[in-house]
């Protein structure tokens, strides 16, 4: 197992008033993500427990992309994978961002 670690700051507030949402099913041999509100309204920390090490570049690659594009500060994410593609990756946590909004 390894578990990754990322903060982003200065980002904009996630809308909506949802307190949390869970995307994904990690026995599905992909992963799962469970997304809360709560910390700083214009950050978002991240923590990755993956099967699969040696990846920590690719998850934050992945994971500034997301926050790039997408409204995510005041969320805490935890994502446990088993071994999900970046694609994959993509789509859940745009799930949860868009069940977290209300949409």
């Amino acid at each position: 197992m390894e578990t990754i670690d990322i903060h982003h700051d200065g980002l904009a507030a996630l809308p909506g008033t949802r307190a949390w949402a869970i995307v994904g099913v990690v026995a599905s041999g992909n992963l799962e993500i469970l997304l809360e509100r709560g910390g700083e309204a214009q950050a978002c920390d991240v923590r990755i427990e993956t099967s699969v090490a040696g990846f920590g570049p690719i998850w934050k690659a992945v994971i500034r992309d997301i926050v790039a594009r997408n409204a995510a500060g005041g969320l805490r994410i935890s994502i446990n994978d088993s071994g999900a593609r970046p694609d994959t990756v993509t789509l859940r946590l745009l799930q949860g961002l868009s069940m977290m909004a209300g949409a």
